[in-house]
Formats: C-alpha cells, structure tokens, sequence
C-alpha cells in the first residue's frame, strides 16, 4: 500500500476512536460534575456526611472531596437549621432569658430578704456621714445626707411618727444606745449633736422614709480613735432598771412570728399608769441582732405599751424600748435570747390585730 493510502487509513482510523469516545463522553456525562448522591439537603449534610466521604474515597477524585465539602457548607447561610435553632438561637437565647430573670428574682428576693440597717445603700439611696471619726467623748455636730438614684442629696420626706429623720447609733458592743432627732438644714444635710461615749466602734442608722419611695433603714459604721475594750453582751433579763424605775417586758419572739411584746414600767413598787406619748405613741422599742446588728423596729398597740415584732432568726438580741414620763425620755434594755421553742414566758406569740398596729414597712418596721 502506497503512502497516500496508508494516511487515508490512519485518518479513518482515529475518526472512529474519537467518535467512539464521544459516545462513551455523552453516556457518562461531563468529567468532573458532582454526583447527585452528594447534592444532600442540610439535614443530609450532617446526618450523611459519612457517605459523602466513602462516595469521595471509592472515586479517589479531588473534585469528588471538593464537592462533597461544598455539599455540606452551601446549606442556605440565611435558614435556621432545626439543630442551630434550638442549640443557639432558641435554646440559648430562652435559656439566658430565662437564666435573666430567675437572677433578678433572686437578687430581688434577697433585697427584700435583707434586714434593715445592715446596708448603706438600698434601691439606690446611700445613707452618706460627712465623717465617720469622731473623738470619743466630745460632743460634735455630725452632719450627713443621703444622696437619691439621681446622686444628689434627698431633700424630700416623709414624716414616720413624727419625725422625718429618726436617727440610731448603737456601739457595736450593744451595750450603748441613743435615739437622736437631727435638725433638717439647706440642701438635704441633716445635723446632730452626737456624742460617743468612749472609743470603738459606732453603728449608726438613718431610719427614713423619702418620698417617693418605701420605707428603709440604712446603716454607717462610725469610729472613736482610742483603747477599745469591747464588753460582752449583757446577760438575758426580763427585767431592767433605770432611774429608779423598773421595766419588765413579758412575751417571746419566734423566728418568722408576729411575736407579742408586753412592757410594764412601775416605781417604788407601783405600777406607772400615767406613761406619756412618745412620738405619738406610749413607747418605742428598737431590737437589733447581736453579731451583724440587723435592725428591726416596731411600735405598740395604740394607747399601751404592747408590740408586735417578727424578728429574722435565731439567736440574741437586745432591745431598746424608749418611754417618757414626767417629760423625760428614757430608755429601758433588754437582751433576749431567740429560739425555735414555744413562748415560754406567760404571753405566747399571737397574730397582731388588724386594727391598730400599722403594717409593716418591709424591714420588720411596724407602724
């Protein structure tokens, strides 16, 4: 065979291989396009990728492991998968709101859970002493103010029994107490004459009530520079003595009771019967908590000198009752021991009458 013949033949020849090769092209499909078995839908996606990578491994092409990948990661960026929403945007998002208000619960309940005077600030009032040093023994004009949620001094009262300010300052010791009325100067700035007897620590309480707001009793610690030598706290006693008068105080408090608190003051062995109004009551009576000073204060049944307090736990307490007679103010002590035992005195705790002794404040105050 010539040469002309034998290209003829070699033309002829590769003309059927490509053709043949063209129609195994078009059976097969383009080289390189995604299976089908790997375009999953999102849930697919997660749930198949196991497939996707065997489909990857028996093909052995990286155009295979490209697609495979894209198939996983092109799930719409826009839909909220089922797994996403509860685990981010659901689930995360109801339980933080949840989480939110549980704490503001919590911090809520503690607030109100919280004893008066145990704070100096509360609901943002801040109970502020121009200065907490004093010199022991020397009389001083101890001025303070307390500032608002607006930071500026409060200058906007309301009166409780009298007054709009009552003023507490007790040695942390207990053995030491004054009831004070301070004067009401320009620009919210109260003044006292105060005197602390000998050095130590001070508790003093601003028992107010600004308008506006509820009633609450802030607390400051104050300091006399000098030896201390705390005393101990005084024994239990039912009864005490002072000025020649003798007060004796029956009843129990009880942990979470209305406790009922009767008080009766007699001299030279007679009974007192001509006690005056004090504050506009016959009496007034603190108790604070030995060991954090918690402050609980009530006043009595209208025309005598029983009360009504709930104290916040166990433990000692002293109690302060203030009674005036022949137009002196005086001021009788008590320690008394509180427990989860029955009353054991001759008036057991009994629920105050709805009729005269006002409700309470929300410190244990009871108006």
């Amino acid at each position: 065979m010539n040469t002309p013949a034998k290209l003829v033949v070699y033309v002829s020849s590769l003309a059927v291989v490509f053709g043949a090769a063209l129609g195994v092209g078009s059976a097969v499909g383009e080289v390189g396009t995604p299976p089908k078995a790997s375009t999953h839908t999102g849930t697919g996606a997660h749930t198949g990728s196991t497939t996707d990578t065997g489909s990857t491994t028996d093909t052995g092409s990286t155009t295979d492991t490209e697609a495979t990948t894209h198939a996983v990661g092109t799930a719409d960026p826009t839909a909220r998968p089922e797994t996403a929403g509860h685990g981010e945007s659901t689930g995360h998002g109801e339980s933080a709101g949840h989480t939110d208000s549980a704490e503001a619960t919590k911090t809520a309940t503690t607030s109100q859970d919280t004893p008066g005077g145990l704070q100096v600030s509360e609901n943002g009032y801040t109970f502020t002493p121009a200065t907490n040093t004093l010199k022991a023994g020397q009389p001083t004009d101890f001025s303070f103010t307390v500032t608002g949620p607006d930071g500026r001094p409060v200058t906007g009262y309301e009166v409780q029994h009298e007054k709009k300010v009552h003023f507490i300052v007790v040695s942390r010791d207990l053995n030491t107490f004054q009831h004070l009325h301070p004067e009401e100067g320009a620009n919210g700035v109260w003044t006292v004459k105060l005197t602390l007897p000998e050095a130590g620590v001070y508790r003093a309480y601003a028992d107010i009530l600004p308008t506006g707001a509820s009633a609450m009793t802030l607390g400051a610690d104050l300091f006399a520079a000098g030896d201390y030598a705390p005393k101990p706290l005084p024994a239990v006693s039912r009864t005490a003595e002072v000025d020649g008068y003798t007060v004796t105080l029956d009843g129990d408090l009880v942990p979470g009771q209305a406790g009922k608190l009767t008080l009766t003051v007699a001299k030279d062995g007679k009974p007192v019967t001509d006690v005056q109004p004090y504050l506009g009551a016959l009496g007034h009576l603190v108790a604070l908590r030995a060991g954090d000073l918690a402050y609980l204060h009530v006043h009595p049944e209208k025309d005598s000198l029983t009360f009504y307090a709930e104290v916040p736990s166990r433990g000692d307490y002293r109690l302060f009752l203030d009674f005036k007679h022949q137009d002196k103010v005086r001021t009788a002590a008590f320690t008394v021991k509180v427990g989860d035992a029955t009353a054991t005195s001759t008036t057991a705790p009994t629920t105050p009458p709805t009729a005269e002794p006002a409700e309470p404040d929300g410190h244990g105050h009871s108006h």
